[in-house]
């Protein structure tokens, strides 16, 4: 577990400078499959954070920028929205200049000049490749974790199709979190949607969940160059919400959203026309109905829509075990909508005891997307099919970890990102992490990690302890399991020199959401 310094650390940094990047107590060493450098961040690439601002509100950023792919790592042009509970939304803000630097080991930082409220934005990073990496809000601003992704272009017929969505957010009693089913016009118009809404008041502990059609007065437009595109999902009942649009791909669409009447953050991916079958890794982040931060995780063997003798491991507060064999099923589908029911499966019930719960699924090219509606709590997260079990060696990965700390007086949420080298026991390279506006970078990581069962593997370390998910060769799904700490994350295999095919990073519709991350009035800066 890392030590939270109380002292806030200034870092002021000049947009025309030469950033430290990853300058560390410890040298950086390339994975065994190839060095990284500036040229490795080449094109215009689409990123997003979801954390808590200094103040303890919740904050949402995306955008895009264009890399030089050279030497001198320059940002040419490039946009940004967010919303901040704190200093209020901001749409399609011009980045205004920028530099950036890769270390050898993929591990990098970005300096991103704007004109809002924010100020200057610095992102954290370690490549998996060309096609980018994870992502840390890494200044005094704030935390939050997310994805870097290489855009492709985007023509607003591209986007004729089905489509799964899923969002995670704040409003002004508490926290919530969607998912749901959209179907597109050559035009970007809607012509069927449907959509589950959990929210949960941080005050009284009450949860609720709602089904809504979305209507077909919906529509998702593309941008220009590196300006977004939007969003507007209306719901039944005449509920309209607006989102800028950072297109990643056909495949791939990243929303934040900019009306003002909620912050929250997601992605969409094109849906897939049937259920997940075979063994699935999963990871949930979320709140119960008693306040208590809950992650799970663990494996789901799935054969006709039914499953038997799954594993979850879990951290409910710092309540850390594995629960009781789970099992359960998927519904049939329709209209891109499954209920995934999990019984013997601990989320947090006040007795401890493990029950039976319902999650809206919505399976997608991200994987199957997951939202608690049986109003017991508030948990989101993915499935992915598992297509390996094996953990390799002499490797090198990238790390990211999305936490919430709750051992002191107060609850704070630290971000981490890592890059190490994989032995057949054991991790070896370096940590940055930003607990909420601390940053300390390049510290020396040093983990073991042995198998547990088919495919799961626990992790133990001097900074976490968990469990962690094998996907396919390169996607690996992790669980912090602590006493006083419990995040989710990912590990993503690297390759230094390949552009390998950009794949879905679990972080991108997983999230730890913040219960003391009050969401202050908002007021509304559109550029």
């Amino acid at each position: 577990m890392s030590f939270r310094n109380r002292l806030v650390l200034p870092v002021i940094l000049s947009a025309l400078a030469v950033l430290a990047g990853c300058s560390s107590s410890s040298k950086a060493v390339p994975p065994p499959s190839g060095a990284f450098s500036n040229t490795n961040l080449n094109g215009t690439y689409v990123f997003s954070t979801s954390g808590t601002d200094q103040a303890g509100a919740s904050i949402f950023i995306s955008g895009a920028f264009t890399a030089c792919g050279c030497s001198a790592g320059t940002i040419s042009t490039g946009t940004l929205s967010f919303g901040d509970g704190t200093i209020g939304v901001v749409s399609n803000q011009p980045i205004t200049a920028g530099v950036y630097k890769v270390s050898v080991d993929g591990r990098g930082q970005a300096k991103l000049q704007n004109a809002s409220a924010l100020g200057p934005v610095t992102l954290d990073f370690v490549l998996s490749s060309n096609t980018g990496g994870s992502v840390t809000e890494y200044d005094t601003n704030g935390t939050g974790s997310g994805t870097l992704e290489l855009q492709t272009t985007v023509a607003q017929t591209d986007l004729a199709g089905n489509y799964a969505f899923s969002l995670t957010g704040a409003s002004a009693t508490g926290l919530l979190a969607s998912a749901g089913a959209l179907s597109l016009d050559a035009s970007g118009n809607a012509t069927a949607g449907v959509q589950d809404v959990a929210s949960l008041n941080t005050t009284t502990g009450v949860s609720s969940s709602q089904t809504f059609t979305i209507s077909t007065s919906s529509t998702v437009l593309v941008g220009t160059g590196t300006s977004p595109g939007q969003v507007q999902i209306v719901q039944s009942g005449g509920n309209t919400f607006t989102f800028d649009l950072y297109p990643i791909s056909a495949g791939h669409l990243k929303f934040v959203e900019t009306d003002g009447l909620v912050l929250s953050i997601g992605d969409a991916f094109t849906q897939q026309s049937s259920l997940p079958s075979g063994t699935l890794a999963f990871t949930m982040a979320g709140v119960d109905t008693s306040l208590f931060p809950l992650g799970t995780g663990g494996l789901l063997p799935v054969s006709g829509g039914a499953i038997s003798a799954g594993t979850e491991d879990y951290d409910d507060g710092g309540n850390v075990n594995t629960a009781t064999t789970v099992s359960g099923g998927f519904t049939a589908l329709s209209g891109g909508r499954s209920l995934l029911t999990l019984s013997s499966f601990e989320n947090g019930a006040t007795n401890g005891v493990p029950g039976t719960y319902t999650f809206a699924a919505y399976p997608s090219t991200g994987g199957t997307l997951l939202v608690e509606v049986d109003s017991a709590g508030i948990t989101a997260g993915v499935a992915m099919a598992q297509s390996s079990t094996s953990f390799a060696a002499s490797k090198g990965y990238g790390l990211d970890l999305s936490a919430i700390n709750f051992g002191g007086t107060s609850f704070f949420q630290e971000d981490d990102i890592a890059e190490f080298t994989s032995t057949s026991s054991a991790l070896n390279g370096l940590l940055d992490t930003n607990d909420q506006g601390t940053l300390t970078t390049g510290q020396t990581f040093n983990a073991s990690y042995a198998n547990l069962s088919t495919g799961r593997y626990s992790l133990s370390s001097s900074f976490f302890n968990g469990a962690f998910y094998t996907v396919d060769g390169s996607t690996v799904l992790f669980l912090e399991g602590d006493s006083n700490q419990l995040g989710v994350g990912s590990m993503q295999l690297q390759s230094g020199t390949a552009s390998a095919a950009a794949s879905a990073r679990p972080l991108a519709v997983v999230r730890i959401p913040r219960v003391h991350a009050a969401l202050r009035p908002l007021q509304h800066h559109a550029k």
